[in-house]
């Protein structure tokens, strides 16, 4: 089982990864009110860079200063920062590992008090509970010049963050950001040529990784992650993901990572907040340990690039049995990494056979906040704090992000006076 997860695998560009074990993205939410790169992610990434996985994924790098997932997210749209970014960059290659920067797009999905007139596909709102206490606001349409403009932006965030030395770009496209918006037929609702058809929905996705390819040239990596199903009725389904790897095949895809769900149905955490459509998990699905596997599996059929699945997978046995068995090519962890950063290593040497699951031990909605405190400890140069309760997570979570935001908008302020 071993040799299975620790077998180099070529992508279709000519990269290696050196085994099939990656470190998934996560939102680090450590970059300084300017939203560049800082120290303390650079610390984070000399952490994790010692994990043993042979692919490091960075958080939701943003293309768009007014389009943010959190307020301490890292922007790239300019050589501003770009000093910065290239020792984050360094860090996470500094012990052999490839080191890609997740780029990506709100859209609509944008907390109000960072942008009360956010860009999206379709001026549709969000559906999110009043319990979850976040608030989003009603979209504007883009205009055909706006959505040629966006592609740009990750063109241009692909050439920037390649010289400063990340050694591939993913894509997100998944989780109910810009690209999965334009996917949907629920929250695309345009009439022109980037809605109606499932084709003509995914003409954004197709064209933007046609630039972010002529941006960066032939050899470099390019990964995207997609939703195998947004779990919602009226959404993006399984049976439309399918339809758009096909003509991902017909790209210069390296990588295909599938997830699931978005912030209206938070999948990746096991929650369920309106009707899941046609693509609600049967119980043998529910069973696996791995979230998305047996969706996975249908698509890994027809992919032509390497299928990688994040959510779930803990055991050793039950990675290598998923590779073996074709239904993924690498494996991505995610908050095991905020709980044992050298997870990777451990597995691929067989010091333990399976990852940690700090959501076992937490109410689902502290896991994510839970998370983030022990990547803000990192950052700091500090170990997890596996003592730490879920309600005092909680609580120093929304401290930390109210500072946050608190900079951030100060900062915004200044900004606009000068301009």
């Amino acid at each position: 089982m071993i040799e299975t997860i620790s077998k180099p695998i070529t992508l279709p560009c000519g990269a290696t990864l050196q085994n099939r074990l990656v470190k998934a993205s996560m939102s680090e939410g450590v970059a300084d009110d300017q939203n560049h790169a800082t120290t303390r992610l650079v610390n984070l990434y000399h952490r994790w860079a010692n994990s043993g996985a042979g692919l490091l994924l960075s958080g939701n790098f943003q293309v768009d200063p007014t389009h943010l997932e959190r307020p301490g997210n890292v922007v790239v749209v300019d050589e501003t920062g770009l000093d910065n970014l290239a020792l984050v960059a360094a860090a996470g290659r500094s012990k052999g590992a490839a080191f890609w920067a997740q780029l990506g797009h709100t859209g609509r999905q944008v907390a109000s008090a960072i942008n009360p007139a956010p860009l999206a596909p379709s001026s549709v709102e969000m559906e999110v509970p009043a319990t979850l206490g976040r608030s989003y606001a009603k979209p504007r349409e883009m205009s055909a010049e706006e959505i040629r403009n966006a592609i740009a932006q990750f063109a241009t965030a692909a050439q920037l963050v390649k010289r400063a030395g990340f050694t591939g770009i993913h894509i997100h496209g998944a989780h109910g950001y810009l690209v999965s918006q334009f996917l949907s037929g629920r929250s695309n609702t345009r009439t022109d040529a980037w809605g109606g058809s499932l084709r003509n929905r995914a003409e954004f996705l197709l064209q933007l990784i046609a630039a972010v390819r002529s941006a960066v040239g032939p050899d470099f990596p390019i990964g995207l992650k997609l939703n195998s199903s947004d779990f919602m009725k009226g959404g993006f389904t399984k049976a439309d993901a399918l339809e758009v790897v096909g003509w991902l095949n017909e790209s210069s895809l390296d990588l295909l990572e599938l997830s699931g769900g978005s912030v209206e149905q938070p999948k990746i955490v096991g929650l369920t907040f309106q009707d899941e459509g046609e693509d609600g998990r049967s119980a043998s699905t529910i069973k696996r340990e791995a979230y998305f596997v047996e969706f996975a599996a249908e698509i890994r059929q027809i992919a032509k690039m390497p299928v990688m699945v994040t959510g779930g997978f803990r055991t050793v046995k039950a990675m290598a049995h998923a590779i073996e068995g074709g239904e993924v090519d690498l494996v991505g962890l995610g908050r095991p990494f905020c709980v044992d950063p050298d997870i990777a290593g451990k597995l691929l040497r067989g010091e333990a056979d399976h990852a940690p699951s700090p959501e076992a031990n937490l109410q689902v909605f502290f896991i994510l906040p839970w998370c983030n405190v022990q990547i803000d400890r990192m950052a700091d140069g500090l170990e997890p704090d596996l003592e730490m309760s879920g309600e005092a997570a909680v609580e120093q979570f929304k401290a930390l992000e109210t500072g946050y935001l608190k900079a951030w908008l100060a900062r915004n302020a200044v900004e606009t006076q000068q301009v």
